[in-house]
């Protein structure tokens, strides 16, 4: 009876510590976010997984890569983070972002756990735009 007890309370603790640990993404991209803003290539380089980085090399590349094909993640007007929702071992975080024209753009970031209780940044998708009408 008392390892049925513990699996039990193993069992219900899983979500509830991934829920915790999925409300983390937001914190990150916004991170990732900050130090593209800055042009810290280097820093935004971090919260990139091993493979984007393996793809891109250097930080400098990264940097590059992040100017010629996402112009609105490096220099954002507004961010709004939206739904997430899991898929195996990936978290899928949407992504709002208003860049400097006033031009709205839905992303969605594919978020992988580090090893450590934290994510990194496994790929990003556009996405059709969330319907804002009433």
């Amino acid at each position: 009876m008392r390892v049925l007890a513990i699996v039990l309370t193993l069992l219900l603790a899983a979500p509830a510590a991934q829920a915790q640990e999925a409300g983390a993404i937001p914190d990150v991209i916004g991170r990732q976010l900050e130090a593209l803003e800055a042009d810290d290539f280097a820093r935004a380089f971090t919260f990139a997984s091993p493979m984007i980085q393996g793809m891109f090399g250097t930080p400098e590349n990264f940097g590059a890569m992040v100017k010629r094909g996402y112009p609105m993640v490096h220099r954002p007007d507004a961010v709004t983070f939206g739904t997430q929702r899991a898929e195996g071992e990936s978290i899928y975080q949407t992504v709002t972002i208003r860049d400097a024209q006033g031009r709205y753009h839905a992303l969605e970031y594919e978020m992988i756990p580090d090893g450590a209780g934290g994510w990194l940044i496994d790929g990003v998708s556009f996405i059709p735009a969330p319907d804002v009408s009433a």
